[in-house]
């Protein structure tokens, strides 16, 4: 794999984390893999969500569990080599300014780039919104607003993009090219 960004987006349970893992795996090279949602206190539900994806991850993988103080570019930065982030959606929901996403995600995209141009390939999971359910509240439809503008930031940068859907992968084209 080159140095490239790859953004894979997917709906709840769509198999995006389990897609970032194969193309991950066929890196032939040490992943570190940053994991963005730490199992809250008292979440049984995520929890065992978070198991299930620890125990996929290879023994020689490194994992960096980034916490809600944590500076998502500051993290990649430090990271030599390829990295799997997963993923911008739990990352997002964590930042105690919502408004603020879209200059989060220029810093994300920023370090993505830097990334690429120092030679470390990046794939990064995130989940697509707005294909669904109109949130019923403010604060939902601010989070899907952000993530969606955090989303097109990274995937105007990315070299592929995959939408999984169903367990299937679709490759999208390049930016308003239809």
């Amino acid at each position: 794999m080159k140095a490239d960004i790859t953004l894979v987006l997917g709906g709840a349970r769509s198999g995006k984390s389990e897609v970032a893992e194969r193309l991950a795996l066929a890196v032939g090279a040490p992943i570190t893999y940053v994991a963005t949602g730490g199992a809250p206190e008292g979440d049984a539900d995520w929890a065992e969500r978070v198991a299930r994806h620890r125990e996929r991850r290879p023994a020689e993988w490194t994992t960096v569990e980034v916490g809600r103080v944590d500076e998502i570019g500051s993290v990649l930065g430090s990271i030599e080599g390829p990295v799997l982030l997963d993923s911008v959606g739990t990352w997002l929901a964590g930042l105690d300014d919502l408004g603020a996403g879209g200059n989060e995600g220029i810093a994300l995209r920023d370090r993505l780039v830097a990334r690429r141009s120092a030679g470390h390939p990046t794939i990064v999971v995130s989940e697509e919104v707005g294909l669904g359910v109109h949130p019923s509240s403010s604060a939902g439809r601010v989070f899907r607003d952000a993530l969606g503008t955090v989303n097109r930031q990274i995937g105007e940068v990315a070299d592929s993009v995959l939408l999984v859907v169903a367990g299937r992968v679709l490759v999208l084209g390049q930016p308003g090219v239809p």
